[in-house]
């Protein structure tokens, strides 16, 4: 069998009578085109059946479709969520990701951004918290961060603060004798500290009997059943007999805490009340599924590449209008009620 002749440029000029610069400049910066030019080029692309060679246009003209995300952790199953998510959004948007795991190590994640600018990203999707905004803006790229420090880029995050307070609220409804939020300790331009100002507004408000437990539970599972199985003890202890309401920061550590009660009682004990947060997989996944809130991971992966997208759109135009002041979207999270706050 013949093989089928590669469409060119030169082909699609001398069938549209355009010149070759046309065709190129219909490619590489179309809205230099008027908008019945770039029909006629799209018509005669189609009957042509013409196939783009994506190498010889990243060559051309530098644009690479690909997008570089940096992401801390996968263990948190937040976070491998929202990776999952951002991936979908390829059927939307038709860019590619390139994808770098964090280690909180600023001089590691630096080499990460440097390996992903060699690769040409035309923008970077950020969820670690190692480096500064104040650094990301300087990339001279999009940046859109997602529920990290963000004064100086964009970003796409959670309504903690209404969260906390829906989690607390919960809570506070099964009649407990003391309300606990389990956390790290998080500065407050971090805006997962609006999960602790929301616990601790509603306690103060309705005079409720609470604390919070600071504690870095880690990021391996095994750290993690230590860590809160010590705090769990530690509840046990102090507080035996009493009604107790958990909030805890996300549906990772509450579905490792849940499994050290199942495996010590064989069931969720009635003294216990468990609300997370993210609505993860695992949240509905768990042998007795958890109470969350739910960050609504899909919408939030959408609108952050939706907001990246538009800057790098506005970068290819010919007289791009940079953004005054960085856009903050803000998703409002959904309480989602099950068996763990249900007994």
């Amino acid at each position: 069998m013949s093989q089928k002749k590669n469409i060119t440029f030169d082909d699609i000029a001398k069938y549209t009578n355009f010149s070759k610069t046309t065709i190129s400049r219909y490619f590489n910066n179309p809205d230099s085109l008027t908008l019945k030019n770039q029909e006629i080029i799209a018509k005669a692309l189609e009957d042509l059946n013409y196939k783009e060679n994506k190498v010889a246009r990243i060559l051309a003209n530098g644009k690479t479709e690909f997008i570089g995300i940096i992401i801390p952790t996968l263990h948190n199953h937040y976070h491998s969520e929202m990776l999952n998510q951002i991936l979908l959004t390829y059927k939307q948007f038709g860019y590619k990701f390139l994808v770098f795991i964090g280690n909180g190590e600023e001089e590691t994640e630096r080499q990460y951004i440097k390996e992903l600018l060699a690769y040409k990203i035309e923008g970077l999707i950020n969820l670690s918290f190692t480096i500064s905004s104040k650094e990301l803006a300087d990339l001279q790229i999009p940046v859109v961060t997602i529920e990290r420090e963000d004064k100086y880029v964009c970003s796409v995050n959670t309504d903690n603060y209404m969260g906390g307070i829906q989690a607390t609220s919960l809570l506070a409804k099964h009649n407990c004798d003391i309300l606990i939020h389990i956390n790290t300790h998080t500065s407050p331009d971090i805006p997962s500290y609006g999960r602790i100002k929301g616990f601790l507004d509603i306690c103060k408000e309705k005079q409720l009997n609470h604390r919070i437990i600071y504690k870095v539970l880690g990021d391996s599972y095994e750290l993690m059943q230590k860590n809160l199985g010590e705090i769990l003890n530690e509840l046990e202890i102090e507080y035996a007999g009493l009604r107790k309401g958990i909030f805890i920061s996300n549906d990772t550590h509450a579905n490792v805490l849940l499994n050290l009660l199942i495996k010590k009682y064989g069931k969720l004990p009635d003294d216990y009340f468990i609300v997370g947060f993210d609505n993860s997989p695992i949240s509905r996944e768990a042998v007795i599924p958890i109470s969350t809130v739910g960050q609504q991971i899909d919408k939030i992966a959408f609108e952050a590449v939706s907001l990246l997208v538009e800057q790098m759109n506005e970068q290819k135009k010919r007289k791009p209008i940079p953004l005054k002041e960085p856009i903050h979207k803000v998703i409002t999270p959904l309480l989602i009620r099950r068996e763990t706050t249900e007994h």
